[in-house]
């Protein structure tokens, strides 16, 4: 097992360079770059989106902007401004080298875990995302903690009854589950239980409150929570429905099979026969859908329950990027969620072999 481990780290090298090779290249076709962004904004027609400037760079560059003059420059909207002007926005930014030297550049710094620094804010962006981590830590472990402890056992008790009142009810539930998205039941939440319309229970933003620092221990916990019960509960009536029909049918798959037929006739108790025999092969679907499933609860999935509730985390500090053209914090956010998908796949095999000591990975690599 342990020379399995050491190859699948050795092949994630390889894996990262090739997803961090697809998303350079594709940045440099994307129209509208940070050079662009910062001329359209100095001369009054861009928006400012979602960004915070802080950084000192760019009130230099607008100071600088009321000498230029001259024609000639390569970008969209460059017109009069002076190209020795220009070319100081490109040498800030780091569009002064070829595309390849940036991209060596690059390759080098993120194998030390120097994400370099955020355009637009006076902070690097391994900072800024340890700085947003927290959020979606925190949405996404308690999101993924109760969506398994109530989609496994449900799913289970639905393959048990199979067709009868229990299974049918619960489908019903299941299917509304998939129907809706989750931000759409965080609306929901919010209208019935955060001063929407009817009753003012919980917070409508923030994780903690304003006045947390001052809380005792106690407090501060039941504060969190407080805080976290609408998000998290949105983020699971949204996602329990796929792993709740996929365990089912996994069941539905093991429960028919000789092997189960033979311990209910030895007599073995029905309860026996679910968790020491059918448990442990069912499993194996599931578990085989944790990465996916913990990346899109993790990431993709709390983007909009983290924008409805106003969470400051990862989420919306990835789709703040991409709008602003943050380059910088959209590789490295993307180069951070990539290893930890990577990580989370050989995590899954470590637990195959968990739950099922026959499988030999090593045995299948030869």
């Amino acid at each position: 097992m342990a020379a399995y481990i050491l190859r699948r780290l050795l092949l994630m090298i390889p894996t990262l360079l090739g997803i961090m090779t697809i998303s350079f290249v594709i940045i440099q076709f994307v129209p509208g770059g940070p050079v662009e962004r910062m001329i359209a904004q100095m001369q009054g027609h861009g928006t400012d989106a979602t960004a915070r400037f802080s950084g000192s760079g760019g009130a230099d560059m607008a100071m600088n902007a009321m000498q230029s003059v001259g024609e000639g420059n390569k970008y969209r909207g460059a017109q009069g401004l002076d190209p020795a002007f220009v070319a100081e926005l490109e040498q800030l930014y780091g569009f002064d080298k070829p595309a390849h030297e940036r991209f060596a550049l690059m390759l080098w710094n993120y194998a030390r875990f120097d994400l370099g620094e955020s355009y637009y804010r006076d902070i690097s962006v391994i900072d800024l995302v340890l700085e947003k981590m927290p959020v979606s830590i925190s949405l996404g472990i308690w999101s993924t903690l109760l969506i398994y402890l109530i989609s496994i056992p449900l799913g289970i008790k639905k393959a048990v009854k199979d067709g009868q009142a229990f299974d049918i009810w619960t489908s019903a539930i299941v299917f509304i589950g998939h129907a809706i998205p989750s931000f759409m039941f965080a609306i929901l939440l919010i209208i019935l239980f955060a001063g929407g319309r009817y009753f003012d229970i919980f917070p409508l933003r923030g994780i903690v409150s304003d006045n947390w620092s001052e809380l005792g221990t106690i407090q501060k916990v039941f504060d969190y929570l407080w805080h976290m019960t609408l998000p998290v509960l949105a983020m699971v009536i949204g996602g329990f429905a796929g792993l709740t029909m996929l365990t089912k049918n996994s069941f539905l798959d093991e429960i028919n099979k000789q092997y189960v037929l033979t311990a209910r006739a030895k007599g073995l108790p029905e309860r026996k026969v679910l968790y020491r025999h059918v448990f442990r092969n069912a499993m194996l679907i599931v578990i085989a859908g944790f990465p996916s499933a913990f990346l899109a609860i993790f990431f993709t999935g709390s983007l909009l329950i983290e924008v409805i509730f106003s969470l400051d985390g990862l989420g919306l500090l990835g789709y703040e990027s991409v709008i602003n053209r943050d380059y910088p914090v959209v590789l490295g956010t993307l180069y951070v969620f990539a290893l930890i998908g990577l990580v989370m796949t050989l995590l899954r095999d470590i637990i195959y072999i968990r739950v099922d000591p026959r499988i030999d990975f090593e045995a299948r690599s030869m």
